[in-house]
């Protein structure tokens, strides 16, 4: 049976050497979506429904290169 091919993330994890340098640089190379649900409630009765997403990668993932701006600096005095 021919084992399917590993994701780079993967590689990263499995590397001995691997440092969390290296994995957040992935992560940020290639994004993550974190999604969650909170529901509290009291007595059976659903009070508050909380739903939470964030999306986690470089900036220049998300936004087109014609909107990213340049840092601009202060002259030294």
């Amino acid at each position: 049976m021919k084992r399917p091919p590993r994701s780079t993330l993967q590689k990263v994890l499995d590397d001995a050497n691997a440092t969390v340098l290296d994995l957040v640089d992935n992560v940020l190379t290639k994004g993550v979506v974190i999604e969650g649900e909170v529901v509290l409630g009291l007595a059976g009765v659903d009070l508050v429904y909380l739903r939470l997403s964030a999306l986690l990668c470089a900036a220049d993932r998300v936004l087109p290169a014609h909107q990213a701006r340049p840092v601009r600096r202060r002259p030294a005095s």
